[in-house]
């Protein structure tokens, strides 16, 4: 690599490590620059696997995300394998099912499958004449003063390599990102939430979708819930998530059929009473990580981005989206700066950290407004507020999905101006009932109502109902 550097003259070496999601978009930006990139996955290439080992979480991509794609040339290519959803679809436990639209009239998010999406990714990165794609490279130590890199490959061998830039892109638990627990002012926590999550199917029936495909199913059951997002194939994959402890009370078939029968009736004829019996213990309940971090880079050596930088949990549907926007605000940073990795990297960790501090909150609390607040009146009534004042005043009352789904308003701005709004309107229609209450009192005081024309039709409607009552 050393060598390709040198024959490359000008061009500097960038060496994205993970080639997930996140690092094979990452080697398409950097390539499209002219650097000669080189990715290094720990898996084998699963363009070429029999089997797909890792997460199968459908993916909600939205405008951000759509917007790095978008970038690379890639937009329209992923948007044409996805199935938009344009609004929450409630289940009841009655079997009652209610539309919450996402936005207004035509703002939709997509389910996309996410193996699909990161073949298509490194089949991209691999177009690129100076990008070489690296499977079966695990790393194993680097340095954040030379940049050279160790790798193991699987006969038991290693692999030095130097990098003038090292882009950290491997997961939650990256390998990169524990160098940076050895500096001094290195911040760094990991929550694992106490609800875990389990994957179902719920198979095509006659060749069409066993519900509405256009929606991302719910079935809010305040302390759990399941959701159903749908396939390409007419399948839905199903995900629960529930704490942990009640995962594990359900040890044989007949008590799951009991747990759905009890929570998710309309949901057991659509998986398929067998299914849920084999596939309820196929794999156990898999936890999910917060990660948060900070500063995202070391001098002008390293970065991290993606879920190394700031793993979420997935309740608000930004994961990806907020990984793939890292790359087009680095991409946009690198813009304003000239390529500079000594000021772009600091410049980039002070624009981006508030950011994904702030999708991390937002995805926690994002999952009891989806297992809870969905069944209430007042959320309801406080949608409708917002989407209605949205309607009528489109740059001041912006509701806070709509700028995190459907803008690339900055998520702690987001944030912020979401607090702002909250207070205003609440205090609006605090207002309003305190208005109407002594308006209406005002109006009866001056118009008092004739006691005795009431009086008669009271009596009236009693003396029918004792005529009814009397046998």
């Amino acid at each position: 690599m050393e060598e390709s550097a040198a024959s490359q003259g000008e061009k500097k070496v960038v060496a994205v490590v993970g080639g997930g999601l996140v690092g094979a978009l990452n080697a398409c930006f950097f390539a499209k620059r002219g650097f000669q990139v080189e990715v290094f996955e720990t898996r084998e290439d699963i363009r070429k696997a029999k089997v797909v080992r890792g997460r199968s979480i459908n993916l909600a991509l939205s405008h951000r995300g759509r917007q790095a794609l978008k970038h690379v040339g890639m937009e329209q290519k992923i948007v044409s394998k996805g199935i938009p959803m344009h609004a929450r679809m409630i289940h009841s436990l009655s079997g009652k099912q209610s539309p919450i639209p996402y936005g207004r009239k035509g703002q939709y998010i997509l389910s996309v499958d996410r193996t699909n999406l990161n073949k298509e990714l490194l089949t991209e990165a691999d177009t690129y004449p100076n990008t070489k794609l690296n499977f079966d490279h695990k790393l194993q130590d680097w340095s954040a003063e030379t940049g050279l890199m160790t790798f193991g490959r699987p006969d038991g061998s290693q692999m030095e390599v130097q990098a003038d830039l090292i882009v950290g892109c491997d997961g939650a638990f990256s390998a990169v990102r524990k160098q940076f627990l050895r500096h001094s002012r290195f911040n760094y926590s990991q929550t694992y939430i106490p609800h875990g999550y389990m994957e179902l199917t719920m198979p095509a029936q006659n060749g069409e979708f066993a519900m509405k495909p256009n929606y991302l199913h719910i079935w809010p059951r305040n302390t759990f819930m399941m959701i159903a997002l749908p396939n390409l194939d007419k399948t839905f994959t199903c995900t629960l998530f529930m704490p942990f402890e009640e995962f594990e009370k359900i040890t044989t078939g007949d008590e799951v059929i009991e747990f759905f029968q009890k929570y998710f009736p309309d949901a057991i004829p659509l998986i398929g009473a067998d299914a849920l019996e084999r596939d309820y213990f196929r794999l156990p309940a898999q936890a999910m990580v917060s990660v948060k971090c900070s500063p995202y880079h070391i001098g002008d050596k390293c970065v991290l981005m993606g879920d190394a930088a700031h793993a979420v949990v997935p309740f608000y549907g930004q994961g990806m989206n907020a990984g793939f926007e890292d790359c087009i605000v680095f991409d946009e940073i690198m813009n304003q700066l000239n390529e500079d990795f000594s000021t772009v990297l600091p410049e980039y960790t002070r624009v981006r950290v508030p950011d994904d501090h702030a999708i991390a909150d937002l995805a926690m609390y994002n999952y009891v407004e989806m297992r809870a607040h969905v069944n209430s009146k007042w959320f309801i009534f406080r949608k409708r507020v917002d989407n209605l004042l949205h309607f009528l005043m489109p740059k001041t009352i912006i509701p806070l999905y709509t700028m995190v789904t459907f803008t690339r308003t900055r998520y702690h701005v987001a944030v912020e101006r979401w607090h702002w709004q909250d207070r205003v309107i609440n205090r609006g229609l605090l207002l309003g009932a305190v208005g109407a209450v002594f308006g209406g009192s005002y109006l009866l005081i001056k118009n008092p109502p004739n006691i005795n024309k009431l009086v008669v039709p009271a009596e009236k409607i009693w003396n029918k109902l004792a005529a009814l009552i009397t046998p």
